[in-house]
């Protein structure tokens, strides 16, 4: 897709405020001819692939309810999320089936590299293994956003399809039916395991091709492309988000452009275990025996055995955080500030974030099963082992949760472009 490329002296100083020596004044801005955010610009229309994919996207008669399509869950007017609060989502026959885990947003995912078990930072002779990276859905599972498809329209407590075939039946039967076998052949429905990729491969084009999955149009990227300043309040959010002995957010959810001049990604599509309390919204959790131990299952199977993944889930972009109504795989937390200031009180308030148990003591960690919490990240700040207080300071998690409001796509109209008038 066509790029529109920046070399502002606003990016220089993103830089600077970006790397890991965080100065306590703001950097005073310096041309860098070296320094490029690349913005993408809209195609003039959609390949008859992508436009495929959207008919099919918004298509609630592929459901087994005929209630729900993709975009029930992920609406266009909520960044691609859930349009509201609930920590899982409704659905299957009768659309009152529960999910087991909270629906992220379908923005950004282009570059969401491969899922490995061991990341390496391309051109790096000294990187180390960075762990589990990459992949689709929040345990990494599906290789591609063609094969994501399957997920939900087979998953008995979403769009609740028996089969591969029942989708394709009721493809074959949808009022764009001559506009798939047009573009797949005539004789595309003779065999449904192909149709069925091929309607991925729709659905895959409309999310790649559509500049609404990937807009830019956040303050962050008009600051990037010199058409925005940020206020003092963002600025001092930035700095302690980016301070590795503060929020150190950073680390994860990266900052600074990607390879090529990408604009941030705000992630680095890593897989860590949080250690969240158990969040007893979601049905599935009144049994204490089930747990949502991310990539080593119950989602996922092949790395059932691998049990020093177990609690790890994938890093999602933080961009378009700040106007979700629920936080982290499990939903457990529904404000922003909660989720940021838990990072910080983790461990120094520990009995504000778990229940007890019936001995009295704290049961931290206990969405987890016992005998996994020794993954838990205890290394990275803010989880310092058991801090005598708070990592950040009250009026800083307020700040951070300032400047992650300048991550919201909506300041512009198009990608890195100045406010809204």
């Amino acid at each position: 897709m066509p790029l529109k490329t920046f070399a502002p002296a606003a990016l220089a100083a993103g830089f600077l405020l970006f790397s890991l020596n965080v100065l306590s004044a703001v950097p005073t801005p310096t041309p860098k001819s070296s320094v490029w955010v690349r913005y993408p610009t809209a195609p003039d229309k959609l390949s008859p692939a992508a436009a495929l994919g959207k008919l099919i996207f918004f298509d609630a008669t592929l459901s087994g309810s005929g209630q729900m399509s993709c975009a029930t869950c992920h609406s266009p007017d909520h960044a691609y999320g859930p349009s509201n609060g609930l920590a899982v989502q409704l659905g299957g026959v009768d659309m009152k089936h529960a999910g087991a885990r909270s629906v992220p947003s379908l923005r950004y995912l282009t570059f969401t590299p491969l899922f490995t078990r061991h990341y390496y930072v391309p051109a790096s002779e000294d990187s180390d293994d960075e762990g589990p990276t990459g992949g689709f859905m929040r345990d990494g599972s599906m290789a591609s956003l063609r094969e994501q498809m399957a997920m939900p329209m087979l998953n008995p407590n979403e769009m609740a399809n028996a089969s591969r075939e029942a989708v394709v039946a009721k493809l074959h039967r949808s009022p764009y039916s001559a506009a798939f076998a047009r573009l797949y052949g005539a004789n595309v429905w003779a065999d449904p395991a192909k149709a069925f990729v091929h309607a991925g491969e729709a659905l895959e084009a409309f999310e790649t091709e559509d500049p609404s999955f990937h807009p830019f149009t956040s303050k962050f990227d008009a600051v990037m492309s010199d058409h925005a300043t940020f206020s003092a309040a963002e600025l001092r959010g930035l700095k302690a988000f980016s301070d590795p002995d503060k929020g150190n957010c950073a680390q994860c959810h990266v900052a600074s452009p990607g390879p090529g001049g990408r604009p941030a990604a705000f992630t680095d599509y890593s897989f860590v275990a949080l250690g969240l309390p158990r969040n007893q919204e979601i049905p599935a959790n009144r049994d204490p025996e089930y747990f949502d131990m991310g990539l080593c299952g119950p989602m996922r199977s092949d790395m059932a055995k691998e049990t020093q993944y177990c609690g790890m889930f994938k890093t999602p972009t933080l961009r378009n955080s700040a106007g979700r109504g629920v936080f982290f795989h499990n939903g457990v937390f529904h404000k922003l500030e909660d989720a940021v200031r838990f990072y910080s009180e983790r461990d120094s308030n520990a009995q504000k974030w778990f229940a007890r148990q019936s001995n009295g003591k704290v049961d931290k960690f206990n969405d987890l099963p016992k005998a996994y919490r020794i993954n838990v990240d205890y290394v990275d700040p803010p989880f310092t082992h058991s801090p005598r207080k708070p990592v950040l300071r009250d009026a800083e998690i307020r700040d951070i949760v300032v400047f992650l409001k300048t991550l919201d796509d909506g300041f512009s109209s198009v990608p890195g472009g100045p406010a809204r008038k």
